[in-house]
């Protein structure tokens, strides 16, 4: 979108009165941001469980060629993107720059061959070392702002100056503090547009429009950047490893259910609970045809009543896999040493049967876009199926996905 400008009688325009003049909003860190141990950041993520439903496509009235970055690609007239909740966005050009509010947006554009958002709400969240074997894809995150900042500020978002932000409106005014809707009305008038949308949770205030599931948001993406054709040529590359992963599973019967845990600490003796939902953050696991171990149970996910649960009912349970949700990426030993042996000497703990058999893994971080999927999907097919899937194996192509990012279709 196009700044404001100064007029010939040297007013000051909205954007330099809140930059240069207001002051900066703080607040409580809000819940629903991260997942994983509470000794190492905030209370576990809000993952609750909501049906993606399509929605409308995306409508463009010009599309040109999409190149490598965001500037490179232009149109002469002005195009608008259908993006729920916000609706028909129109942009004048196709953005510079972008941020996202967490690292499912993130990754959308990054596969779609953008570079980094320039923030993100909390950068910590975005893992970036799924990027380690993507040719020509940096981990870095050097240059990237967290607006997390004891509040979000109108001010930071001014300093940003991004021509987009994918983060859904109602997420700003229902979570940050100190936000109403004529705050989101300015800075989107001012910056860019707010067109994102909260799919990696439910909230009671997403119940009158749809969610997005990670394809139908990553769509809405290449719509805004007009890179529609490198989407394409994703989803292509994703139906068809994930079809190659399903075809290789073993059968239903001997497929393992899993349970799904964020620990309290390092040494943890309290677990949070999550139950498998279907936002985007249990994708994977439902490409993997998983089943969820507390099924049937009195556990109710951490999502619905904030609460914690300790052995006891594990070992009641037993389930035949543990999956942890950390805030911080161990590499496989490290995460083993940490979480594995402790539960390993503990004379309850080691009752369980996934314990027994060292069926305790990573889970990861709850967000994920295109890039990540794949590669959490490759990762949790050989921890839960290890005879099948040799540790190795590259389930996905690599050389492909940066083919596609640097639009070589």
């Amino acid at each position: 979108m196009e700044d404001d400008e100064t007029t010939a009688n040297d007013t000051p325009t909205r954007r330099e009165y809140v930059k240069y003049g207001g002051a900066v909003i703080g607040g409580a860190l809000l819940a629903g941001c991260s997942g994983g141990a509470r000794t190492e950041t905030a209370e576990p993520a809000d993952q609750e469980t909501a049906t993606a439903t399509p929605t409308e496509t995306a409508t463009e009235t010009t599309t040109d060629t999409p190149t490598n970055t965001a500037a490179e690609t232009s149109t002469d007239r002005a195009y608008s993107v259908e993006i729920a909740p916000a609706g028909e966005v129109t942009f004048e050009s196709v953005p510079e720059t972008w941020v996202a509010e967490n690292a499912s947006w993130a990754d959308m554009g990054v596969a779609l061959g953008l570079e980094k958002p320039s923030a993100v709400v909390l950068t910590g969240e975005y893992r970036t070392w799924h990027y380690e074997e993507i040719p020509g894809l940096s981990t870095s995150k050097d240059e990237m702002t967290s607006l997390w900042q004891d509040g979000i500020s109108k001010e930071l978002l001014y300093d940003i100056d991004a021509g987009v932000h994918f983060i859904d409106p109602n997420y700003m005014v229902e979570l940050i503090p100190n936000w109403d809707r004529s705050d989101v009305q300015e800075i989107s008038g001012s910056v860019g547009p707010f067109c994102g949308n909260t799919s990696f949770s439910t909230y009671p205030w997403h119940e009158d429009y749809p969610y997005f599931d990670l394809y139908e948001a990553t769509e809405k993406v290449a719509a805004v950047f007009q890179r529609t054709d490198r989407f394409e040529a994703l989803k292509t590359l994703h139906d068809e490893t994930i079809a190659g992963i399903r075809d290789r599973l073993p059968p239903a019967d001997e497929r393992p259910a899993i349970g799904f845990l964020s620990p309290a600490s390092t040494e943890p003796t309290q677990f949070y609970p999550y139950r498998l939902g279907e936002t985007t953050a249990y994708k994977h696991w439902h490409d993997l045809d998983v089943d969820d171990a507390f099924a049937g149970s009195d556990i109710q996910s951490f999502t619905s009543d904030r609460g914690s649960i300790d052995f006891e009912p594990l070992v009641e349970i037993d389930p035949e896999v543990l999956m942890f949700y950390t805030d911080t990426h161990r590499p496989r030993n490290e995460f083993r040493e940490t979480y594995l042996s402790f539960l390993q000497e503990d004379n309850v703990a080691s009752q369980l049967t996934a314990v027994q058999n060292g069926a305790v893994y990573p889970a990861g971080g709850m967000y994920q876009g295109p890039i990540i999927n794949l590669a959490k999907t490759e990762r949790a097919a050989k921890q839960l199926y290890p005879d099948e899937f040799d540790a190795d194996e590259q389930l996905f192509d690599r050389q492909r996905i940066a083919a596609i990012r640097n639009g070589d279709l």
